[in-house]
């Protein structure tokens, strides 16, 4: 039997369109054209355990800080890009410049710890996960700090020093500065401190000043947070609610405006959700007794938006710099060759 050319170049057409038409036409609806959300892949405990572990046995105002600037990735990177520029920026010339920028507070608060911004900065698959986590799974989130706390202190890591005091209350674990105008980031690594080993995160850097090799803790040279005081994104302003699992940032749970994990359905943060466009950034709760601001907290540009876990910020990024080759900043830093102090040395 013969087919006219014409008729079987038809036919092939329609066999091309019918066998890559995506479920074929039956199932296609009006709402065709409208994409579905994007919804986060949920961790299971385990796995946001070991998330949260290189972080979870720093103090809880800085735990809150890591947290919320987590979300803000992009600006991670283009903090620490800016302190690696301006090495010569210290207290309060430092803070005056960082109250310019655009960027999140939270991002703003972490140029005072440059070693904590550059672990964040190097390991940004991680950072993009640690902040894709808690804007989907934040109860969940805040749970794995506190259980890795536990863990820690089970194993006789976690206990108080001349650099911080560790306090249960309840089945709550608090750490906190025992200085409260100097604040000292601990050293440890994340995968052999909390007793049994735990499965070290795809592609981890491991970025001098807050990680030795063994399973203690160290301390390096506190930063002075006093100079940054009169900023509102100060360490003050910030601290972690365990009892209703949420940043706090001025007295308010912390909402975050940021547009790199937009298209999730489950963005709640008690009765908040992130927004799409660039806003002036709202909180809601209740008081929590934290120091008000003396300054508004500014807006957000909305100059980076669709990051996909580490992929944009690091096709404009090089790891082979970072901001711990020179001086810390902020009251004091580490120096690449100091000693660190208590629970063991240097490795």
């Amino acid at each position: 039997m013969k087919f006219p050319k014409q008729s079987l170049a038809l036919l092939l057409v329609l066999s091309l369109v019918f066998a890559t038409a995506p479920g074929g036409f039956a199932y296609q609806t009006d709402d065709a054209t409208t994409p579905a959300p994007v919804l986060a892949a949920q961790q299971t405990p385990e796995q946001l355990r070991q998330l949260v572990a290189p972080i979870a046995l720093y103090p809880d105002a800085l735990v809150a800080q890591i947290l919320a600037a987590a979300t803000y990735p992009t600006e991670i990177v283009e903090a620490d890009r800016w302190m690696q520029q301006h090495p010569d920026l210290k207290g309060q010339q430092l803070g005056d410049e960082v109250d310019k920028q655009s960027w999140d507070p939270s991002v703003k608060a972490l140029t005072q710890f440059p070693s904590v911004l550059a672990n964040m900065d190097k390991n940004l698959s991680w950072t993009s996960s640690l902040g894709d986590a808690y804007v989907s799974q934040q109860q969940a989130v805040m749970d794995a700090v506190q259980v890795m706390r536990q863990r820690a202190q089970k194993a006789g890591n976690l206990k108080n020093t001349p650099q911080q005091t560790v306090t249960t209350q309840g089945q709550t674990i608090v750490i906190e500065p025992a200085n409260p105008d100097i604040v000292y980031v601990p050293a440890y690594d994340p995968w052999l401190v909390y007793g049994a080993p735990l499965p070290v995160w795809p592609g981890w850097y491991p970025v001098p000043g807050i990680f030795i090799g063994g399973p203690e803790i160290a301390f390096g040279v506190g930063f002075g947070i006093g100079l940054f005081g009169g900023f509102g994104w100060g360490w003050h302003h910030w601290g972690s609610d365990w009892h209703h699992h949420a940043v706090i940032y001025n007295h308010n749970t912390y909402i975050s405006h940021s547009r790199t994990f937009i298209n999730r359905d489950n963005f709640g943060h008690h009765g908040g959700e992130i927004h799409g466009g660039p806003a002036t950034r709202g909180f809601a709760g209740a008081q929590h007794g934290f120091t008000v601001p003396h300054g508004q907290p500014g807006t957000h540009s909305g100059a980076f938006s669709g990051f996909d876990h580490g992929g944009i910020a690091r096709s404009n990024s090089s790891r082979g710099h970072s901001s711990f080759g020179g001086g810390f900043h902020g009251g004091g830093g580490f120096h690449g060759g100091g000693g660190f102090h208590g629970g063991g040395g240097r490795r």
